[in-house]
């Protein structure tokens, strides 16, 4: 009675070993990093020798230089102090050229095997680690317009092809308005439209009276799909923009019906995370209307018909064609550099092959012509009315920043110049290859939490585990005397399996209220082990044997600790599903804790006490 089989034993002390292992990397901390990329996303072989010779000419001591395993290229170079951190940021800054990208970052500093059994520490989150937080809401109107825009022109040679006559098709405050020429076509362009377009469109209540018009909106099921799907492109790209910067573990996630979280750990320029996160720019390519007088048009107001007035940057205005030759939707990588002859800035273009066809195509019949390239740009600006909040608008900048002769068909790579400084280059490649947001971003909240924020905070959390975890040993202890140490170490083994469950599952993040999950953890542990031992006691009592009491102990105790344990952890589940941020972390930890108590509490005590205990004739247990 009360054996365990050996390979019982093997298995459970086995795991508990090998998930140990698993929770090493977190006892390292992190050393200060140096993080370096190149824009192309390759790591040239001789960069390794130029960083080691940059550092050790300019006196600067580092520890070593190691490649970026979590983005798969650029190179890492760790320091002792965070002083050096910065003495080598800035002079890798000044010296490496402009294709460098050159961030601060921290890595974790457990040894070489560590990374080879791919055992990672916990991720921190915000409020342990300091950083940026953003709560950035989609521009709805926007959206809305610009479907009804596409729904306009299609409907436009949707009713042509049929020959259903009608006078006009426009837009106005979110209705899709078609001007019919008399009322007996109204039934028609109707039941059309219905057709063509089942659950996109509801009739307008307000215009049913108007007999030569038809006003459309859009139906909810519409509107909640464009909103859906424009969030779930805006979080693609904003999750380039961030990998472009090189932030280490950044939480990007849709909250709510139209907002979008962002964690920046370890990131204190608001700055320019605002400007990266929020900016939208693209170019497009247009013919110069080489015979029309631009100052003429600048003065008078009175464009040519199919031209539009532009600006270079020296304020100079240019008529280009309103056709749009190629646009930024076909860019599909973008990179910086300086051109070898010139000297100035570049911008080289890759374009996929639908957009290198028509390109091809079109600057081929055009060889002699001047093109423009316009660079636009949405800026969102924000300032206090006179009652105090916030209000914020989005405005659209277009300015032409290149015009050149074309000399010959372009194809899929290409090269424009314009620009102003290396920065600016750099900054329009990183958002011509991260993409165009979907919808315009708004920055609904904002917050910052400082490093020594961050450390205040995790010193806390772990005193206050430190400080629970002692005074429960004592108490188990001192109460249950043998069986309360075989409780403290379950509960010890308890605390490293959830470090190890939290370091072994992609994405999980640890925050305050996560630390907090831990120390309720420590106290639920041990409630297992209390109903047991007080099983055991009651048996005692009544004259069973020792080793019936701790049978039946064991037996009698289980139903009641599944059903303590599954009933939390049906509330922790309802947390997850329906909480966010930092009610989620709670529920993550407080589950993963459950879990791993139940186990240690009954298995791998029942394990200590029957190696103890199991098969011997004791008179009496320390219990």
């Amino acid at each position: 009675m009360n054996h365990y089989p050996l390979w019982k034993n093997v298995l459970i002390f086995g795991a508990i070993f090998v998930l140990a292992f698993y929770a090493l990397p977190n006892l390292y901390g992190e050393d200060p990093v140096v993080q370096v990329s190149h824009e192309s996303g390759t790591t040239p072989p001789q960069l390794h020798e130029q960083i080691s010779k940059l550092l050790d000419d300019g006196g600067v001591p580092y520890r070593h230089i190691e490649i970026n395993r979590k983005l798969g290229q650029g190179l890492l170079v760790r320091f002792q102090h965070a002083s050096e951190q910065l003495q080598a940021r800035d002079l890798l800054d000044q010296q490496l050229s402009r294709d460098y990208i050159v961030a601060l970052n921290t890595a974790t500093a457990m040894p070489e095997w560590l990374h080879q059994i791919r055992a990672t520490p916990i991720n921190l989150g915000l409020d342990l680690k300091g950083g940026v937080y953003f709560l950035l809401a989609v521009d709805r109107e926007a959206i809305y317009q610009r479907e009804l825009d596409n729904y306009r022109n299609t409907i436009r040679t949707d009713l042509r092809a049929t020959q259903i006559a009608y006078q006009q098709v426009s837009v106005f405050n979110k209705k899709l308005i078609i001007e019919i020429d008399n009322p007996q076509d109204r039934a028609a362009v109707r039941n059309f439209i219905m057709r063509q377009f089942p659950n996109v469109f509801t009739l307008n209540p307000d215009a049913s009276d108007k007999q030569q018009r038809l006003e459309l909106l859009l139906s909810s099921a519409e509107a909640k799909r464009l909103v859906g799907f424009a969030i779930q492109q805006n979080i693609i790209t904003l999750r380039r923009r961030i990998d472009e910067l090189g932030v280490a573990e950044p939480v990007v996630v849709r909250q709510g019906f139209d907002r979008i979280a962002v964690q920046l750990p370890g990131v204190q320029d608001t700055a320019q995370a605002k400007e990266i996160l929020g900016a939208t720019a693209t170019l497009e390519f247009r013919f110069v209307l080489e015979g029309a007088n631009a100052d003429r048009a600048h003065a008078t107001g009175r464009v040519p018909p199919g031209a539009r007035l532009y600006y270079q940057r020296d304020e100079t205005p240019v008529l280009l064609s309103r056709t749009i030759m190629l646009s930024g939707e076909h860019i599909v990588d973008a990179a910086s550099g300086i051109d070898n002859r010139l000297g100035v800035p570049t911008v080289n273009i890759t374009l996929d092959a639908k957009g290198s066809r028509i390109f091809s195509r079109v600057t081929a019949k055009a060889v002699g012509r001047l093109m423009g390239v316009v660079y636009i740009e949405n800026k969102t600006e924000s300032w206090r009315d006179q009652e105090g909040k916030i209000q914020r608008r989005t405005r659209t900048e277009e300015e032409v920043i290149n015009i050149a002769r074309i000399k010959e068909p372009l194809g899929q790579r290409f090269q424009i110049t314009g620009l102003d400084s290396t920065s600016e280059a750099r900054k329009l490649a990183l958002l011509l290859r991260s993409g165009a947001l979907a919808a315009p971003l708004e920055i609904a909240e904002e917050r910052t939490v400082g490093p020594s924020l961050g450390q205040d905070n995790i010193d806390q959390g772990t005193y206050s585990i430190m400080l629970a975890f002692l005074l429960v040993i004592l108490f188990m202890g001192l109460y249950y005397k043998v069986f309360g140490l075989f409780a403290d170490c379950a509960l010890l083994v308890n605390i490293v399996l959830i470090i190890s469950f939290m370091s072994m599952i992609p994405g999980a993040t640890l925050t305050l209220p996560g630390i907090v999950g831990i120390v309720l953890t420590v106290g639920m542990a041990v409630d297992a082990n209390v109903l047991i031992f007080e099983r055991i006691r009651e048996q005692l009592r009544a004259g069973r044997s020792t080793q019936l009491a701790i049978d039946t102990g064991y037996r009698q105790a289980l139903s009641t600790i599944a059903d303590a344990n599954i009933t939390t952890l049906i509330t922790a589940l309802v947390l997850f599903t329906f909480g966010t941020g930092p009610i989620r972390g709670f529920a993550v930890t407080l589950s993963i804790g459950i879990l791993c108590s139940m186990f240690t509490s009954i298995i791998g005590t029942r394990a200590l006490v029957n190696g103890l205990y199991g098969g011997k004739k004791n008179k009496s247990l320390s219990i």
